[in-house]
């Protein structure tokens, strides 16, 4: 119970701050975007739009990703980044309906996906800041619910040999493991695929199926334990900055790829001139972002008034309170109809 203990005590403490954002002044205190970001428990009451970079930017207008659904489940709930773009989560919806079809257990385990307007994190990712970027378990769904606590203890699987560089394990990754990624670049919508390069190489090897669909699936370090999906800026996203095309081809044979593979990315970095005093690095501030984000930060939260996505509607309570109880956080998740008003968290909307 000592994880769950610690989300209580964390939303009790960032509830306080959350509801001094209102002040637009309270963000130009020399706050770091982080701590502000990460004190926010709900979205504004305004359109959804990404705004800004996928590592430099916020979110307007987001949705949660239900907890529990048919093809999936959310994981580490206390981290409360189970926020996107609504583009996201349908597409979230869809490949896990798509995954279940492709024998990979009843579908699959999400991860993070961004904070409930997006911006920088307090620790895990650069990236995720828009509601464009979603992690995906290399683990299947169980067939029974998992409780909060065990979604915050469920321990991650590398699907690496560790007693091997940069190899992957072929007790561990199978045939579907590959269709699994490969599904999620083949939507059009999709950006990037970010896996380890040992992943990526392991693709490069042995699929058979469309090999220009490979070049969307990038190497990059960890992404081990579990892959990254990025899409695309939605159709009509002034504010979202598009990032670089992917190769058209798989681009195994690239020397990008190939570098992975080399002892440069892995050295450790240069010891810094001992003469040199130790320059420490820079926070990112609020006014580093773009503008629009101050008032994302500082705008209301949803109310209770019904929210449209995809012509159904979602309720969120607005009250910046804690639950009351470590309890109260399993009603919730099990039985979202019985979440007490004072507790600020989403409620399902309807499947789909």
């Amino acid at each position: 119970m000592k994880s769950i203990s610690k989300m209580v005590l964390g939303l009790a403490a960032t509830a306080l701050l959350c509801g001094s954002l209102a002040d637009p002044s309270i963000a130009q205190d020399g706050t770091p975007a982080k701590q502000l970001f990460g004190a926010v428990q709900l979205p504004n009451a305004a359109s959804p739009a990404p705004l800004g970079f996928y590592a430099k930017g916020c979110m307007s207008g987001a949705v949660a990703l239900p907890t529990d659904g048919p093809t999936w489940q959310a994981m580490r709930l206390s981290r409360n980044r189970r926020w996107g773009n609504p583009a996201m989560i349908d597409l979230l919806e869809q490949f896990s309906r798509d995954a279940a079809r492709l024998g990979w257990g009843s579908g699959i385990l999400v991860g993070d996906i961004s904070q409930p307007r997006g911006g920088p994190m307090i620790n895990g990712h650069a990236s995720h800041q828009i509601g464009l970027d979603a992690d995906v378990w290399f683990t299947p769904k169980p067939v029974q619910a998992m409780t909060v606590q065990q979604r915050e203890d469920m321990p991650f699987t590398s699907m690496l040999d560790k007693s091997k560089f940069l190899t992957v394990d072929s007790r561990k990754w199978t045939g579907t493991h590959a269709r699994l990624v490969m599904q999620a670049a083949s939507y059009p919508q999709v950006q990037r695929v970010f896996v380890n390069p040992a992943i990526k190489k392991k693709l490069c090897q042995t699929w058979t199926g469309d090999r220009s669909l490979l070049g969307k699936v990038r190497p990059v370090y960890g992404h081990d334990e579990h892959f990254h999906i990025r899409m695309n800026c939605p159709p009509g996203a002034a504010g979202c900055e598009r990032q670089a095309a992917t190769p058209v081809t798989d681009d195994c044979d690239s020397k990008a790829l190939a570098w992975w593979f080399t002892k440069e990315p892995w050295a450790p970095p240069k010891p810094a001139d001992p003469n040199k005093k130790p320059v420490k690095p820079r926070q990112v501030m609020l006014s580093d972002l773009p503008k629009a984000c101050s008032a994302v930060l500082a705008g209301p939260s949803r109310s209770e008034a019904e929210a449209t996505y995809g012509g159904e509607p979602v309720a969120y309570s607005s009250q910046p309170a804690a639950p009351a109880a470590v309890g109260q956080i399993d009603a919730i998740t099990s039985n979202p109809a019985n979440v007490p008003a004072d507790v600020p968290v989403p409620r399902e909307r309807p499947f789909r």
